[in-house]
């Protein structure tokens, strides 16, 4: 009888105990396996997709010109936050020009950004337009600063001098 029991439960290469948790459980063995075989096939075809050396130069162009937007727009705006910085007046002149956009430009730019970078909404466009004229409208306050400014840091020539000092570096002693 025992025999028989053992021939139902683990006969034919079979174990009925790990078929019977299996199903409410899963065989973490066979998951790895099949995790593995998966993380294979997808490097397999990211190889193959990558390996491909017969591109051509127009092909190798256009991969080139596709990276560029992104970076040029953000060294770009790091470029004219330094401008600003070192030299308010040429920033509040070209300023003045980006002032004079049309309206509908400004419109088809947002249009043009949100299509290539993808969720970008009009009001962030009307925000970014309606900065640009606020920062505008203080720049001849920041004229009038920056002029005091250079006005109080313009050296004056000493006035005061030490007596003694000065007896010093005339008797010729080093």
């Amino acid at each position: 009888m025992f025999s028989g029991l053992w021939q139902l439960f683990f006969g034919d290469r079979r174990n009925l105990v790990r078929e019977t948790v299996e199903v409410f459980r899963e065989n973490s063995e066979q998951a790895a396996v099949r995790a593995h075989d998966l993380q294979g096939a997808a490097l397999a075809q990211f190889a193959a997709e990558f390996s491909q050396t017969q591109k051509g130069g127009f092909d190798r162009f256009m991969d080139g010109v596709n990276r560029l937007p992104r970076p040029l727009l953000a060294l770009g705006t790091l470029a004219l936050m330094g401008s600003a910085l070192f030299d308010p007046i040429w920033f509040s002149a070209r300023m003045q020009g980006i002032a004079l956009v049309p309206e509908p430009l400004w419109w088809l730019l947002g249009i043009i950004v949100s299509f290539y970078f993808g969720a970008r909404s009009q009001a962030k466009t009307q925000a970014f337009h309606e900065g640009i004229a606020r920062s505008l409208a203080r720049v001849p306050q920041v004229i009038e600063n920056i002029e005091q400014l250079e006005a109080t840091a313009t050296p004056k020539p000493a006035q005061d001098t030490n007596p003694a000092l000065a007896d010093w570096q005339n008797s010729g002693v080093s």
